[in-house]
């Protein structure tokens, strides 16, 4: 696994000057007191590079050992084309034959292309697979009209390898089983509406601009997750013949304080189970999951024989986990 984390941070009392709030406003409003955010010269494909060279450097392979990258991002560089190539091209890469290619499940995006990456290695087609995510979330944000929305938000990368075997020096992770719901109903909940083939600039630029800011109903999106929790994780524990009881850590998306609470209650998990950084490091979209899971490990959390569950919401809606053993 690898970082690739930006050259500043952002405090919310520096954003409440900012906005002419008193010091702390955005604090309570948002449970963030600070995020790391991108500087001009912290290009999504230049962390995402940084953290694919950590995660490689950890399991002592270089990129000529790699057989796929995969880019999981809520938001690229730009529509057409994806930014994988980029990354290749970013990395060096640009004499190796492997393919690179997006995947787009918004939040779930590492989760996706972890069960994705392993289906390729299990298929044949690869033996290592890179999996690297950046976000760049503190872009097109509702700051004049939803600040509280806005302050949740950071950005960053992390990257991960995952191979069809043990590496050399013994600090990987098995991967255990991966399970995904999609509650389509709140679909609206979410959205970052221009870009897409909805929108047509030419026809309606005003439209397009409207659209061009994230835009999010956490009350709807609450009723999903509030409801389809419970019954999801009883599922994927299932698939996985586990109970709550075997999980001994719970790495979740850092989507907000009030969404990791809504684990720990309708999860039926303690609070000392579940790894808990989005104070510091605010939602950073797809990169959330594995910027956590490194986060976890480098603080020792996480010891051999032990059992991790990954778990998250995406915009959809989707809930998707993972098991992961040490």
């Amino acid at each position: 696994m690898g970082l690739g984390l930006p050259s500043r941070e952002v405090s919310s009392v520096e954003i409440d000057r900012r906005l002419g709030k008193p010091e702390g406003w955005l604090e309570r409003a948002c449970g963030v007191a600070r995020r790391p955010v991108a500087a001009p010269e912290d290009t999504q494909e230049r962390m995402a590079a940084a953290a694919a060279r950590a995660a490689l450097k950890d399991a002592g392979l270089t990129l000529a050992d790699i057989g796929l990258l995969l880019f999981g991002a809520s938001v690229g560089r730009q529509p057409i084309p994806g930014t994988a190539p980029l990354i290749k091209r970013e990395l060096g890469g640009n004499a190796l034959r492997f393919a690179a290619y997006d995947v787009n499940a918004t939040c779930l995006s590492a989760l996706v292309a972890l069960d994705l990456a392993a289906l390729q290695i299990a298929a044949g087609r690869a033996r290592h697979v890179l999996v690297v995510t950046s976000e760049i979330a503190s872009r097109a944000l509702p700051w004049a009209d939803a600040p509280e929305t806005a302050g949740l938000f950071g950005d960053g990368a992390a990257a991960f390898v995952v191979s069809a075997a043990p590496l050399q020096f013994g600090n990987g992770m098995r991967f255990g089983g991966f399970h995904m719901e999609t509650f389509a109903e709140g679909y609206e909940a979410c959205t970052l509406a221009a870009g897409g083939t909805g929108i047509d600039f030419h026809a309606d630029p005003a439209a397009f601009a409207r659209n061009a800011w994230f835009r999010m109903d956490g009350k709807a999106l609450y009723r999903v997750t509030a409801a389809a929790l419970p019954g999801f994780l009883d599922r994927l524990l299932s698939q996985s013949g586990l109970t709550r009881g075997d999980i001994d850590l719970v790495v979740p998306h850092q989507a907000s304080p009030h969404a990791l609470s809504h684990i720990i209650r309708r999860g039926g998990f303690s609070t000392e189970r579940v790894f808990d950084r989005v104070r510091t490091l605010g939602n950073q979209v797809a990169a959330s999951l594995p910027v956590a899971l490194n986060l976890a490990r480098a603080e020792g959390r996480i010891a051999p024989g032990m059992r991790v569950l990954l778990i998250g919401t995406s915009a959809g809606v989707s809930l998707g986990g993972a098991i992961l053993e040490t």
